[in-house]
């Protein structure tokens, strides 16, 4: 006996009393079915631990199996023995795979695997024990949810790693993978936004949405609320579109601060102004948007009229195609005008990938650009990209989207630009 060898078979005993007293608990709401509690649980998961330990030290691997089969039997045993006794079959095995897992699990922790043993084994107490919200959760989704999470699963983790991840036009602007994971993320963050909306309500579900999709791509999450606003029939929905669009900005121009702090403390010295102004303007529309649709969507209107899912792969391909000729454009502009100054290459840069360009000026510290040149290229590659932005609203959008956006667009442009002229 060492120390170590004691550890493991603890583990296994730990697994076993965790699963063991879920089950338990579990008694008196099911008295008809179960295979055991807390003790039959910690034997079980002994008999893998000893199981495993002893074929693995004897080499006899045989061993285990063995034990595993005959546990199996037990399980297979006491499910068929409700039928012979004349009662009803249990409406399903779960106790019975629980104690095999168990068994498995003991296993696992004797032969090394501690930690997966013991990760395993929570997660097994947890789906044990949330069987009511999971099944409410399964009655809540719809056929079409599911089809739509199917879809996106095939784009993503079938398609996605086929395509190639390289130029495939004249003017190396065009990268079929990046274009098709910007389709993915337009796809992902319908659905994730049409889930919050169903959860939380249009206003908090597109606010959660939008600086969740801020986060990973301002410009997909720009283009998805657009969408989105075709189908918006009230001025609720209305809203909480625009409401995910500048909370998906505000984030935005938040990214952008904590690139510039983390790669240059001097550049942010002069731009931290007109980046304050732009941001506070931006999350003060949002707020005042996010306010109007949660007053104008009491709960009953939401109830009486149901949300259908929203997502549409071929609507994500054509937006996809969009942002392509945006970078066509931007690139033979790029080509045609290579000396067209620094400040006019930022905004063309911006207003394909705003994240690029302020990670490339952020590292520029070698002294050929002056901080105050720096930060006015900064702020016209944030500009046009909000140009570029609010022009694919214009154009996808409908509705008071199209209004609400472009007073947004106008207003933070001319706070970015009157601080920035004031301060720089």
């Amino acid at each position: 006996m060492t120390p170590d060898l004691a550890g493991r078979f603890f583990v296994a005993l730990l697994i076993g009393i965790l699963v063991g007293i879920e089950r338990e608990k579990k008694r008196p709401a099911t008295p008809s079915h179960t295979i055991g509690g807390i003790r039959t649980h910690a034997l079980l998961a002994l008999s893998g631990a000893a199981s495993a330990w002893l074929g693995q030290a004897l080499q006899l691997q045989w061993l285990f199996v063995a034990v595993l089969a005959c546990v199996s039997a037990m399980a297979i045993a006491s499910h068929m023995a409700w039928r012979q006794d004349g009662r009803d079959a249990p409406p399903s095995m779960t106790s019975e795979i629980a104690a095999l897992l168990v068994v498995v699990l003991g296993g696992m922790a004797a032969t090394g695997s501690e930690a997966l043993a013991v990760a395993l084994a929570v997660a097994l107490s947890a789906v044990l024990a949330f069987k009511q919200p999971l099944h409410a959760l399964v009655e809540r989704v719809g056929l079409d949810d599911i089809l739509a999470g199917i879809k996106l699963l095939i784009a993503s983790v079938i398609v996605l790693p086929l395509v190639p991840n390289e130029t495939v036009d004249p003017w190396h602007a065009l990268n079929p993978y990046q274009l098709w994971l910007l389709v993915v993320l337009i796809s992902a963050l319908s659905l994730a936004g049409y889930i919050g909306m169903r959860w939380l309500g249009p206003a908090r579900g597109a606010a959660i949405t939008g600086l969740a999709g801020g986060l990973v791509s301002s410009t997909a999450t720009t283009l998805n609320f657009a969408r989105e606003s075709w189908k918006a029939g009230s001025s609720a929905n209305a809203s909480a579109a625009t409401t995910g669009i500048l909370c998906a900005w505000f984030v935005m121009f938040l990214r952008v601060t904590t690139i510039v702090a983390l790669l240059n403390r001097q550049l942010l010295g002069a731009l931290w102004p007109p980046l304050l102004a732009m941001g506070l303007v931006t999350g003060a529309l949002a707020l005042r948007h996010y306010l109007a649709g949660a007053a104008a969507a009491p709960a009953p209107v939401q109830a009486s009229a149901p949300l259908k899912n929203p997502f549409s792969l071929g609507a994500a391909i054509r937006f996809g195609a969009l942002f392509a000729v945006v970078l066509v454009v931007t690139k033979l502009a790029q080509q045609q005008f290579p000396t067209g100054g620094l400040l006019a290459i930022s905004a063309l840069a911006g207003a394909a990938d705003v994240d690029a360009i302020v990670l490339s000026l952020s590292g520029q510290k070698d002294g050929s650009l002056t901080t105050a040149g720096t930060a006015w290229a900064l702020l016209a590659a944030l500009l046009a990209n909000t140009v570029v932005k609010i022009a694919m609203v214009l154009l996808v959008a409908r509705g008071t989207v199209r209004r609400e956006m472009a007073i947004a667009s106008v207003a933070i442009c001319l706070v970015g630009g009157t601080s920035a002229w004031v301060w720089l």
